[in-house]
C-alpha cells in the first residue's frame, strides 16, 4: 500500500470499526511500541480479541497482512518525530528541526491525498457562488481567516465569522446559489457539524478540508479535500494539520486565480492599489 502513518490510518478508519476492532485500535495507540513484537496470536490474547478480529483490522487498513501491518508500525515507532504521543520526560530535540520536519511530513502526505479534480470543481463552485462562505472553529477558525484573506483579494463574493453563533447565522442565510466551504481537523466537531447541518437543510453545496475522511463531517461534504497529519512526538497531531490545511487553501487560490484569469489578476491589482498608500 501507499507509504501512509499507520497511526493516522487507524485514528482515520475509527468510524468504520466494530466495537471488537475499536478495542483493537485504542490498544495499539495507547501502546504502540509494545504491539510491535508479539505474535498475531500473542497480541489478540492480550488484547482479548480473536485472531479473525485482528486480521480484520488490518485488512481493513489497507495491509495484506499482519506481518506487513507490524512492519509499518515498527517503522513508525522507531521514528520520534513521527510518533503520534508526547515525548518521554527529559528527550530534547532541535525545536526548529522538530516543527520543520512535522510541516514537511503533512506537506507530503496531503500532496499525495488532495483530489486535483475536487480542488478544480470547488474552485469553479466558488468562482460562480453568489456568495461563498467561509467556516471553522478553534484551530480551524484561523485556518478560514487565512482563506477569507487569500480569496476575497481575488474578488470573490465571501465571508466569514469567528463567533459560532454568527456562524450558523450565516449558515441560515445560505442557498443553493451559494456556496460553503467548511474546515475541520477531526471532522466530528459538534459544532461543526450543526453549521453543516443547516447548510445541507438550505441545500447550499457544501466542501469540506478534514484530516479524516470517514468522520461524519466528511460524510455529509459535496467536495471534500483531505489533508494529512502524521503528527510528531511533541508538536500535536491537529498542528499538522493546520500546516496542511493552510496548503490546500493556497492551492485553492491559486485555482481560483487560474479560473478567473485576467478578471482574477484585475482584482489583486485594485487590492494592492487600495493598500499601498497605507505603506509607510
Amino acid at each position: 500500500m501507499a507509504e501512509q502513518s499507520c497511526m493516522y490510518l487507524i485514528h482515520s478508519y475509527s468510524d468504520a470499526f466494530s466495537a471488537k476492532e475499536k478495542r483493537v485500535a485504542e490498544h495499539i495507540l495507547l501502546h504502540p511500541s509494545e504491539a510491535v513484537h508479539p505474535s498475531i496470536e500473542e497480541l489478540a490474547a492480550r488484547i482479548g480479541v480473536s485472531v479473525s478480529t485482528l486480521l480484520r483490522f488490518v485488512k481493513k487498513l489497507g495491509y495484506g497482512s499482519y506481518q506487513e501491518f507490524r512492519i509499518a508500525l515498527a517503522i513508525e515507532t522507531l521514528r520520534p518525530e513521527s510518533r503520534y504521543y508526547e515525548i518521554e520526560v527529559g528527550q530534547s530535540e532541535d525545536p526548529v528541526g522538530i516543527s520543520c520536519r512535522a510541516a514537511r511530513a503533512a506537506l507530503d502526505m496531503t500532496e499525495k491525498l488532495v483530489d486535483r479534480d475536487c480542488l478544480a470543481a470547488v474552485s469553479a463552485l466558488a468562482c460562480k457562488a453568489d456568495c461563498f462562505c467561509i467556516f471553522g472553529l478553534g484551530g480551524s477558525g484561523l485556518v478560514a481567516r487565512d482563506a477569507l484573506h487569500k480569496l476575497i483579494r481575488s474578488g470573490l463574493r465571501c465571508q466569514s465569522a469567528e463567533d459560532f453563533h454568527l456562524q450558523l447565522m450565516m449558515a441560515s442565510q445560505t442557498g443553493s446559489r451559494d456556496a460553503a466551504l467548511l474546515i475541520s481537523h477531526t471532522g466530528a466537531n459538534k459544532d461543526s457539524l450543526a453549521i453543516a447541518q443547516v447548510l445541507r437543510r438550505n441545500n447550499c453545496p457544501l466542501a469540506v478540508i478534514t484530516t479524516y475522511p470517514r468522520s461524519p463531517l466528511a460524510r455529509m461534504a459535496d467536495y471534500l479535500l483531505v489533508a494529512g497529519a502524521p503528527g510528531s512526538s511533541i508538536i500535536s497531531e491537529a498542528f499538522s494539520a493546520r500546516i496542511a490545511h493552510l496548503a490546500i487553501i493556497d492551492s485553492l487560490y491559486i485555482e481560483v486565480m487560474g479560473y478567473l484569469k485576467n478578471e482574477g489578476m484585475q482584482n489583486v491589482e485594485k487590492m494592492r492599489a487600495a493598500i499601498a498608500g497605507r505603506r509607510i
